[in-house]
């Protein structure tokens, strides 16, 4: 990563133990910060407009599909309407939540290409209350072809989203690996980025690409765009390995990275198995909880009303 680069990002920070409402508990958090105590948000009175976040690494197997389930329904038990956008052709968030997508004539693949499709009619809901989808499945693989040509192909996603951010207060956009037209579409929609980062050293080879990529869209098409946070994922806090590369990505990124981390947990691939959000399959585990932390922690940053 270049220095023009970490000095931007560092410029940025955000010092949340200075914030009104957040103190320190005392303990020193896994990123070797202090750990601030982040409070239980408040009821909103009303919802709508949406912010809407690109969970975004061009490194695959990081545990972005995961992520984006997860805080979703943690956000949605704080009683947000959130609304995931299943945006890789893979389709894993969809049937993470129990959506059959391959059985589905009409997905955000149709949104994007024809017209003449409304977006209520696609969404779905889950059976988690205050979380809806929007469902992908592999047609959307022939998207990024079908759109080269399209008049601002980059904005296609942001025009999908417009009618329906009105009645959700986050909508989270689970991108596919890649650096891609899709995922340029889904920054190009966003007015914020969470980075899931595995705690490995080679995960961190790509993340000064996508910091590039993100300040493109920044510069060149959504000047609003800004990243959230960096969640540190499969953390193992039993390994030496593990916390020396959360704490070189907070030594780059310094509080850009969220004081949460995702451990690694069995319980993950069972509640995928089950088509549930860990914070529904195993509500009690420590997961659960953290995904709960960093719903709160997020909210605390301005990440999500």
């Amino acid at each position: 990563m270049t220095s023009e680069s970490s000095q931007k990002s560092t410029n940025s920070n955000v010092r949340l133990d200075r914030l009104p409402g957040i103190d320190a508990t005392g303990q020193w958090g896994p990123t070797g910060r202090p750990l601030p105590g982040f409070p239980t948000p408040r009821p909103l009175e009303s919802h709508g407009p949406a912010r809407i976040i690109s969970m975004c690494n061009q490194k695959g197997g990081v545990g972005k599909t995961t992520s984006t389930i997860n805080l979703g329904a943690a956000l949605a038990e704080y009683g947000r309407r959130v609304l995931l956008v299943d945006f890789d052709p893979q389709g894993a968030l969809s049937v993470g939540l129990g959506v059959r997508s391959q059985d589905l004539d009409v997905t955000i693949y149709n949104l994007l290409v024809e017209r003449g499709h409304d977006a209520h009619d696609v969404i779905q809901t889950t059976r988690v209350h205050n979380l809806d989808v929007l469902p992908a499945n592999i047609d959307l693989s022939a998207a990024e072809v079908q759109l080269v040509g399209e008049v601002a192909r980059e904005m296609v996603l942001a025009r999908v989203l417009r009618s329906v951010a009105d009645e959700y207060d986050v909508i989270l956009i689970d991108c596919q690996p890649s650096l891609g037209l899709l995922t340029v579409n889904a920054l190009t929609a966003s007015h914020g980025v969470v980075i899931p980062l595995e705690a490995e050293f080679f995960a961190m080879r790509g993340v000064a690409l996508l910091v590039e990529t993100i300040e493109k869209v920044q510069d060149r098409l959504n000047p609003r765009l800004e990243i959230d946070g960096i969640l540190a994922t499969m953390y193992d806090g039993r390994t030496l390995h593990s916390r020396d590369v959360v704490r070189s990505v907070v030594d780059h990124f310094g509080d850009k990275v969220f004081h949460t981390v995702i451990s690694r947990t069995v319980k993950f691939p069972d509640a995928t198995l089950a088509a549930e959000p860990i914070t529904q399959y195993a509500s009690g585990h420590g997961a659960a909880e953290s995904y709960r932390q960093l719903a709160r922690e997020l909210i605390s940053r301005g990440g999500a009303p």
